[in-house]
């Protein structure tokens, strides 16, 4: 019970902050030398973090579900945001999930992600907002989140610096760069399910429902703080923490 939780705490915390949920579900356990999570854990707590970000953004979601000229905009966003990860997730599933199975490619791919988000902190000042989004945007939003589909880097910091690339101003980039994770989170959930379902014996016990209701607390409460902080202190505070965590992890792993 208290693992599951624990692993609910490290998603939730990890999957919005830009600070690489898959990094941390490797490194952490390799730090301690203990497995990481389970299937089941992994299905379950990106179900966690799925509702986390479908309550906050309600009301942009409303805008879509009702089919509104904003909503329409930030459809369109997701969907061919989307297309660039999805693409390369499913031609370089295998590869990618041979990179989780090696804590010092991870440990030195969060190194280098790091490196990317202080470098955020010399972009010129943006001001566009999220109803301003083009196609555009949504290729090099979405060509950031498929970089990190390479355990160690953050999908949120990649997708946040590709928007403040953008000129969007730096809490439009986040809220951009949550809404298009949406669908990431979701498809992950579900791969993670279907590989479940296929595993004989696989079942769900009582302690994942806890693992599920931390993630999802602790990823509104990521989602909040990151949404607060960001236009004061953009991405360079989170780059630091990579590139820290990322070298004690090759230093000790």
């Amino acid at each position: 019970m208290l693992e599951s939780a624990l692993w609910g705490l490290i998603q939730g915390l990890t999957e919005f902050l830009p600070i690489s949920s898959s990094g941390h579900l490797v490194l952490v356990p390799a730090l301690f030398g203990r497995d990481g999570p389970d299937l089941a854990t992994s299905a379950v707590l990106h179900v966690g973090t799925l509702v986390a970000v479908l309550i906050y953004f309600r009301a942009e979601l409303a805008e879509v579900l009702r089919f509104t000229p904003t909503g329409k905009r930030l459809l369109a966003y997701m969907v061919v945001g989307t297309i660039p990860a999805g693409a390369a997730g499913l031609a370089l599933r295998d590869p990618l999930d041979r990179l989780n199975e090696n804590p010092t490619l991870v440990a030195i791919a969060m190194i280098c992600a790091g490196i990317v988000f202080i470098l955020t902190q010399w972009l010129p000042t943006g001001h566009r907002t999220s109803g301003e989004t083009r196609m555009r945007d949504a290729w090099v939003m979405g060509l950031g989140q498929a970089l990190a589909l390479i355990p160690g880097v953050s999908r949120s910091g990649m997708t946040i610096s590709a928007g403040m690339a953008e000129r969007f101003e730096r809490r439009e980039a986040a809220s951009l760069a949550f809404l298009l994770g949406i669908p990431a989170i979701a498809g992950a959930g579900l791969i993670n399910f279907v590989d479940l379902a296929a595993e004989s014996g696989a079942g769900l016990g009582a302690e994942l429902l806890v693992g599920m209701v931390v993630a999802g607390v602790v990823g509104y409460a990521a989602i909040a703080a990151l949404l607060g902080l960001i236009r004061r202190t953009g991405l360079a505070p989170f780059g630091w923490y990579c590139v820290g965590f990322g070298t004690l992890a090759l230093l000790v792993v």
